[in-house]
């Protein structure tokens, strides 16, 4: 587990990047543009080139073969782009110029994202993969309590002190995973036993996007994006709810978003741990049906004291959902498609986060801010009956797709 925890670090560097984003490019572009649908949708570029890119990256970093192995050469590219287009953020001198750096940024961040989640189960047996992933989104976590927590601080000196945060952090973490994380130059597929007993390698596999879309994954793809609709809509425009709606400070609603991080930083491992044990989708289900009675009550708050306490209780049911969707959809695949079927989860995660803000942006506009959280427990509703349409074979004993570990083992 140990590369898992130095793994953490890309997930720290990428969730305080992104942390930072969502909670202050919004302010940035309240500059210049009055409607919040329009905002929401400024904040959905990341998205568009999430959605043409890592499925393709993804697809392609499962048969890149080089010295420095599969994933890694995606990440000694778009990291150290991503970096510096991320500290120029805030040096924007008009709308132009902050939507160039948005978009360059964006576009860097989404070279390296999908390689980077794919080798968590390049790296993890199977049985382990909740608990792997429990440990690297618990690193991800400390990363957007420090960019809630300690970025709201940091605000307050010079809007462009977080970002210059952010962009060493990640040039430091790049470092450190190109120091210790060893990929094998070659698929571990048999190719290598088979040429060291004078065999002719067999043909790679070929691996096909479509074949990869049965029932099961289909419909836990549809949960995805509900569940994704719901968060990111949240996430994106929280900043605004907190400020318009509550009556907060720009650096208290930005603050208010670290009792989430907090809660599902603490709960990460735990949840990773529930998950082996206990079944994906269960422990998913609980968390989805939680998070929509947390938004249906948020509806009724206006008390920053018991927001701030939904929050904590929605980012535990969120570690429930985050920590166990993404091993549950490679779960359901081959070990030779991980990379593909990373970059079709983000390609459904990325279609929900294009849809999400702009929608929820329009019906703020047309109805105000409670419908913030009407359509987030919309949302959530409409993921958890995708969950129940799943067929129960699938998942008989408490055990998830394809894994044939009996259930006292996990």
């Amino acid at each position: 587990m140990k590369k898992t925890w130095l793994l953490g670090l890309g997930f720290f560097s990428i969730s305080l990047t992104w942390a930072l984003y969502n909670a202050f490019v919004p302010l940035f572009l309240d500059d210049y543009l009055k409607s919040a649908a329009m905002i929401g949708f400024m904040m959905t570029i990341d998205n568009y080139f999430a959605i043409i890119l890592q499925p393709w990256i993804g697809h392609r970093s499962d048969t890149t073969n080089t010295r420095y192995g599969r994933r890694m050469p995606y990440l000694l590219i778009g990291m150290p782009l991503g970096a510096v287009f991320a500290t120029l953020i805030p040096w924007h001198t008009g709308f132009v110029t902050l939507v160039l750096f948005m978009v360059f940024m964006n576009l860097s961040m989404s070279l390296f994202r999908a390689p980077t989640v794919a080798l968590m189960p390049d790296i993890t047996p199977e049985p382990q993969r909740t608990k792997a992933n429990g440990v690297i989104n618990f690193m991800g976590g400390i990363g957007s309590v420090l960019a809630f927590g300690i970025g709201s601080q940091l605000y307050g000196i010079g809007s462009y002190v977080p970002f210059l945060f952010a962009g060493v952090v990640m040039l430091i973490c790049l470092l450190v995973l190109k120091a210790v994380i060893r990929e094998p130059a070659a698929l571990e597929l048999g190719l290598a036993g088979n040429a060291a007993a004078g065999e002719q390698p067999q043909p790679k596999p070929q691996i096909r996007i479509k074949d990869q879309l049965d029932k099961t994954t289909v419909l836990i793809l549809a949960a995805i994006f509900f569940w994704f609709v719901a968060y990111q809509g949240v996430e994106a425009l929280f900043t605004l709810y907190g400020t318009k709606q509550v009556g907060m400070s720009d650096a208290e609603a930005s603050f208010s978003l670290t009792f989430f991080s907090l809660a599902f930083l603490l709960f990460a491992l735990p949840s990773g741990w529930l998950g082996a044990r206990y079944g994906k989708k269960a422990i998913i289900s609980t968390g989805v049906a939680g998070l929509f009675l947390v938004f249906g009550v948020m509806i009724f708050i206006d008390s920053v004291l018991w927001l701030r306490v939904l929050l904590i209780v929605g980012g535990i049911f969120w570690a429930c959902i985050n920590i166990n969707s993404y091993p549950w959809v490679v779960s359901t695949g081959r070990e030779e498609s991980i990379g593909t079927r990373t970059g079709i989860y983000y390609f459904v995660s990325s279609l929900a986060a294009i849809t999400s803000p702009p929608l929820l942006g329009w019906l703020i506009d047309v109805f105000g801010y409670p419908a913030l959280f009407i359509s987030a427990s919309v949302g959530m509703l409409l993921a958890l009956c995708c969950l129940l349409a799943i067929p129960r074979e699938r998942q008989r004993l408490g055990r998830d797709p394809l894994d044939q570990t009996p259930v006292g083992m996990k």
